[in-house]
């Protein structure tokens, strides 16, 4: 999943930021993209401590992915700092709204579900919410109990699934009826194709014709007509 929501943020066609919220304190950014090379120095912690509105305190800890048009949070350096965050996700959600309105898209890597310190707010507010599944009888079966929590509670706007690896074995229409959701976008399973953005690794000859990049620039534009129809609805609602 986190290396699904990095290549999505670097893959994005507007400014986009990456908030790395998993609470069990894993960064795949620091851990992979980065190889362990950068120092950590401001993240989710300290935008949580901040005495700034939180809008503010996001410039403040967000960094540029250089050359490109997106940033990044960086999360949790261990689960125990997870309770810091408790009372802070509402007003962060408010303040992700509000860089959306600004014109800057966010992707939130929200980790596992069920673990204290899940970014509730942020993912009951979102455009759209994603679980994140491959197509394996083990990843379908652990996926579903949290499936049928989302369609049971109608807890998220606008929930759905982002298959990972269709017909390994199952269909998208398998998966999706297996798990009451809709599959929304998929991205293909190639894991030479995904090394790039999930250890930093080395971009091949044909890193841009590979068939993950493919499937992955298929993928934006679908999630992004997704989101634009349903706002048209909410408009006009």
């Amino acid at each position: 999943m986190s290396t699904t929501c990095l290549a999505l943020a670097l893959t994005w066609p507007r400014p986009a930021l990456l908030l790395e919220a998993d609470p069990r304190g894993v960064s795949a950014l620091m851990t992979g993209w980065f190889q362990g090379a950068r120092p950590y120095t401001t993240g989710l912690v300290e935008l949580a401590l901040s005495s700034l509105a939180p809008v503010d305190a996001l410039q403040d800890v967000s960094s540029p992915f250089e050359g490109t048009q997106a940033s990044f949070v960086v999360g949790l350096r261990t689960h125990t700092q997870a309770p810091t965050l408790r009372g802070q996700w509402e007003p962060i959600a408010q303040a992700l709204a509000e860089l959306d309105a600004e014109g800057t898209d966010v992707i939130v890597d929200a980790g596992a579900l069920g673990y204290p310190g899940s970014p509730d707010p942020v993912l009951a507010s979102a455009d759209l919410t994603l679980l994140t599944v491959r197509s394996s009888l083990p990843a379908i079966g652990g996926a579903r109990p949290w499936a049928d929590v989302v369609v049971r509670e109608d807890r998220w706007r606008h929930p759905g699934l982002l298959l990972v690896g269709e017909n390994r074995p199952y269909a998208s229409r398998e998966v999706a009826g297996a798990l009451g959701l809709p599959v929304l976008a998929q991205v293909a399973w190639d894991p030479d194709g995904a090394e790039y953005f999930s250890q930093g690794a080395r971009q091949s000859a044909s890193f841009h014709t590979s068939k993950y990049i493919r499937s992955l620039n298929a993928a934006v534009e679908t999630l992004q007509a997704v989101r634009a129809n349903h706002r048209a609805l909410e408009v006009h609602a």
